[in-house]
């Protein structure tokens, strides 16, 4: 078992994927991290615009998952994690994957997307721009399915 958390604006008991957005890192999923200071982060987002942050805390049956599951995981920064990013940005469904766990596009991917698209800077600076100075990973999970089977709500706090 794993905990994961997801920092919200409000508490997530039972996540629900139709209400996820749409071009982010590994496209549309409900996104978590087992770094709870990462998920304090996101959820301090949510309190600066919204007046609360919360950070809600679930189990995952990870060993269970693993043998029945679709997983891309990327374990490194890599030419494939940018590929990867660039076309869920933009909005393609790349794969048909379950559950993508990797790292974190910092908050000036937008505009590192832009100049590596541009031609002015190559694939190794695009990824050392988009990389976080702190330690960070990212669970996506793309199937309800899965969540409702495998992602097990257990509390949550306030930030």
């Amino acid at each position: 078992m794993l905990t994961l958390y997801h920092g919200s604006y409000l508490v997530v008991e039972n996540p629900d994927i139709a209400r996820a957005r749409e071009h982010t890192d590994f496209g549309k999923g409900f996104y978590t991290t087992p770094i709870k200071e990462q998920a304090v982060r996101w959820s301090e987002r949510f309190r600066m615009k919204r007046g609360q942050g919360v950070v809600s805390e679930y189990v995952f049956d990870d060993a269970s998952a693993k043998e029945t599951l679709s997983i891309l995981e990327f374990e490194t920064y890599s030419d494939a994690w940018l590929e990867f990013i660039i076309a869920c940005r933009r909005g393609k469904d790349i794969g048909n994957y379950d559950l993508i766990v990797g790292g974190v596009a910092n908050d000036k991917v937008f505009d590192t997307i832009e100049l590596f698209l541009g031609g002015l800077v190559d694939e190794r600076e695009a990824i050392k721009r988009l990389q976080y100075e702190k330690p960070n990973l990212q669970y996506c999970f793309r199937n309800q399915s899965v969540i409702n089977r495998y992602l097990h709500f257990t509390a949550s706090d306030g930030v």
